[in-house]
């Protein structure tokens, strides 16, 4: 099973570039419009360091080598900077996901209507200078909703959405399968593509690669996999975020202490970074910087191979998850800016309530589980992705497995390797990474179907799909979804999370905060995001 291109194997870069997506990001407030040639190169993109700041530099802490695609990615990169780069009819605030109107000129009045009408934005223009038109918008839904196309973006539309309709060039209707007034805000996962451009062939290729023209604030003026992207305001955008900076510079720094050293110290060359380990937090505070964190959905998670013997036996899976020392996890790896999973969601979750099967620290209770399933002398791979809090994680499970008598080998590697070998469906045997269905959205069922779900991506991963508790778990899901009340939805939610708890195919060990730096005298008004990236589309430079 694929939930990637209709090309090739997609580069899971797309998935979990950042692992997941990890890293508090930051949303920034203002207005200013400007344009201007961008840099060709790696230089900075900072002013003349004494004024008010022309152009930004930023440092994220992943990789700018995920696929690009808006219908695929969930690299923290690249759908970061595709917000700024693209619209969707509506776009949602960063913070609290209210939509706005961003393509269209208005939010449907009726949310309850199985139709929603869409006129766009007299004057609005794509990067190359062509306007935007019904038929762009029909284009991306098309391919969203294409049975013979999987993409990620299919998984938040198809269960709701029918079809999208030309009505004339410049209007399109939205008809629903039923009503449904939660797809308000996932419109902003369609980002409305210029159908001239991408129509061509190998041109999702070199979107994956990194190709981006849209209609957004920003376009694209050079990319340059492992090092930067950068960007320049769009002189001829006329929506509601316009750009505050004339250039943007985005330096992708997986490793902690050069991530770090960007951003601090008297002649620091970024004035923003996210992913800021925890270690480093008040070094930068004393440093005169603005460290804030955000608390979410971002968590350890690990994927069962539950077509590799024993790892097919829940009593197996909920073994291990009963073993791990979460408290000494916390307290070692995350400096105490975490907590223990007591459900697939995070507490601060509208729809999160304890799962009946919580795995507080137990060891006796895991020797009782594996003994159960008649397992003994178990070894384990444990593959993981490199980010910097991962790693520092590894080594409480490997202590914790190894003392219930499993023994242990962490693999770490980069990111593009472990879901290159997932995509390539490499045998393993357990996968430790990190995720955040937050970049996407907040509502509960956006968050399950990113994980859960029958042609979904990770039950590919995990060879569960097949499973008679899946194919449960499936319609129970497809029930809530389509559940009109939201009180009675909420409780439907709650309750197969409850078997997504007990199953622990794919599962949260701990959720954590993740911190944002920011210099207060280049930059203002920035509020700390649960999620990676960051997020300029309100930015003000502070006054020089």
């Amino acid at each position: 099973m694929r939930n990637v291109t209709d090309g090739p194997a997609l580069h899971r870069r797309s998935f979990l570039q950042y692992s997941g997506a990890i890293g508090a990001a930051a949303v920034i407030t203002s207005t200013l419009s400007a344009c201007s040639s961008g840099p060709k190169s790696t230089n900075e993109t900072d002013g003349d360091g004494k004024g008010a700041l022309d152009s930004l530099t930023a440092v994220i802490g992943y990789g700018n080598d995920g696929s690009w695609d808006p219908t695929q990615t969930a690299s923290a990169f690249a759908v970061a900077a595709n917000h700024h780069i693209y619209e969707g009819l509506l776009d949602t605030d960063p913070i609290t996901r209210v939509p706005y109107a961003a393509l269209g000129t208005e939010i449907p009045k009726d949310l309850n209507s199985t139709s929603w009408k869409f006129t766009l934005r007299e004057g609005a223009k794509f990067h190359d200078g062509q306007p935007v038109t019904a038929d762009d918008v029909v284009f991306v839904f098309d391919r969203i909703l294409d049975p013979d196309t999987q993409t990620l973006a299919k998984g938040f539309f198809e269960s709701w959405l029918r079809e999208v309709r030309k009505i004339d060039g410049k209007t399109v209707e939205l008809v629903l399968k039923f009503p449904f007034p939660d797809g308000a805000s996932r419109l902003t996962l369609a980002k409305i593509m210029p159908k001239h451009v991408f129509s061509k062939p190998g041109a999702w290729e070199d979107a994956i690669k990194g190709k981006a023209i849209g209609s957004g604030p920003y376009r694209q003026t050079a990319h340059q996999p492992k090092t930067n992207t950068t960007f320049e305001a769009f002189a001829d955008y006329n929506g509601p975020r316009r750009p505050n900076f004339k250039k943007m510079n985005w330096f992708t720094i997986v490793d902690a202490a050069p991530r770090v050293a960007k951003i601090s110290g008297a002649s620091a060359d970024a004035q923003i970074a996210d992913n800021i380990p925890y270690a480093n937090i008040e070094q930068l505070k004393k440093g005169g910087l603005t460290v804030e964190g955000g608390a979410g959905m971002n968590n350890l998670f690990l994927l069962f191979n539950t077509a590799h013997d024993p790892f097919g036996d829940v009593r197996v899976r909920q073994a291990l998850h009963y073993a791990i020392d979460t408290d000494k996890m916390i307290e070692a790896a995350l400096k105490g800016h975490g907590k223990a999973s007591t459900s697939f969601l995070d507490e601060g979750n509208p729809s999160y309530r304890p799962a009946k099967t919580v795995y507080g620290y137990d060891p006796d209770k895991a020797k009782a589980l594996l003994k159960e399933a008649g397992v003994s002398g178990l070894k384990v791979s444990l593959m993981s992705v490199n980010v910097s809090w991962i790693v520092d994680c590894l080594p409480t499970i490997k202590a914790s497995w190894d003392a219930i008598g499993v023994e242990t080998t962490l693999e770490p590697q980069e990111t593009t390797a472990v879901f290159t070998k997932l995509d390539q469906k490499k045998d393993f045997q357990i996968v430790a990474a990190a995720s955040n269905p937050n970049q996407l959205g907040i509502d509960a069922d956006l968050i399950m179907h990113y994980n859960y779900g029958p042609q979904n991506l990770w039950m590919g991963y995990a060879r569960w799909a097949g499973n008679s508790e899946a194919k449960r778990l499936f319609t129970l899901m497809d029930q809530a979804t389509r559940e009109p009340d939201p009180a009675k939805k909420k409780a439907m939610v709650q309750d197969y999370i409850d078997l997504v708890a007990e199953q622990a195919v794919l599962y949260p060990v701990v959720h954590n905060e993740l911190m944002t730096a920011w210099n207060p005298k280049r930059i203002t008004g920035i509020r700390a995001q649960p999620y990676p990236g960051i997020n300029v589309l309100q930015a003000k430079p502070a006054a020089g």
